[in-house]
């Protein structure tokens, strides 16, 4: 008797679903990034092409201070999230199982299953004792707020990756009486640079994109750029704010191509 095999795409429905979806999802995406070269002041009437908004927000000083502001607390909250995340898969796969280590497997990956206005919460109370005490109101809050619930977000492609390493070259590098910081440097490290790469970019769009636990966090004068274009949101509104997310939906698919090509490269 001859086998029929399963192929989903020719079941009924199945492509009207799909590019519903498609549609649903980009159509969105598609009208912003045209409405953002729209030349009148209206979001909804098309007055001709223009790059009039792009050269406003070019020459905004509120949007320069918020995306560089955005830019140096993603790369710090990114960094460090990216750090502590490594050490955390390491400690996690490069172990035998034992009692408890699923329980250390929620604790890192909480800030996932938690709601975001939640953990918000959280740190609004911890971190307003903390500027009381110390007097210090700076950036270094949100950094720290992002780096917590970054970490995550970095630990998930980082673990996969040494979860898809073969053991055999670490093994033979103790065999030949390297130490273990030498066999992570030489051998760990390198096989392991793609799955850091990518929870690097992770936890940079993460957190450049955030603004619940921003806005709770953050003191006066610490807008970033997704909590500038919130207030403006609120107030009058211009196509300005439309070419601001169209250049970071231009950072994000920069992003995602470089780390295409980095992995492609190193294939």
């Amino acid at each position: 008797m001859r086998k029929t095999q399963f192929n989903i795409r020719t079941q009924p429905g199945f492509g009207f679903i799909a590019l519903f979806t498609f549609f649903a999802l980009y159509l969105p995406i598609a009208a912003l990034v045209v409405y953002s070269f729209n030349s009148a002041e209206s979001l909804s009437q098309w007055g001709g092409f223009s790059t009039r908004w792009f050269v406003s927000a070019w020459d905004n000083d509120a949007v320069q201070s918020a995306a560089i502001r955005s830019l140096v607390i993603a790369l710090w909250s990114a960094a460090l999230a990216t750090i502590a995340a490594t050490m955390a898969a390491l400690a996690t796969t490069r172990t035998e199982p034992y009692r408890g280590l699923t329980f250390k497997y929620a604790v890192i990956n909480q800030p996932l299953m938690v709601p975001e206005i939640v953990t918000a919460v959280a740190l609004l109370i911890v971190f307003s004792r903390i500027k009381v005490w110390t007097g210090y109101s700076g950036l270094g809050y949100l950094v720290l707020a992002h780096t917590a619930f970054c970490i995550p977000f970095a630990y998930l492609p980082i673990r996969a990756r040494l979860e898809s390493m073969d053991l055999t070259l670490e093994r033979a590098a103790a065999d030949l009486y390297a130490t273990p910081w030498m066999t992570f440097r030489r051998v760990t490290l390198p096989l392991l640079r793609p799955g850091i790469i990518a929870g690097f970019m992770l936890a940079f769009v993460t957190s450049l994109d955030d603004v619940v636990i921003t806005e709770f966090v953050k003191s006066g004068g610490q807008d970033t750029l997704p909590t500038y274009m919130l207030g403006q949101l609120r107030r009058e509104t211009t196509p300005e704010i439309n070419a601001i997310a169209t250049v970071f939906l231009a950072l994000s698919a920069v992003l995602v191509m470089i780390f295409f090509f980095i992995n492609k490269r190193k294939q």
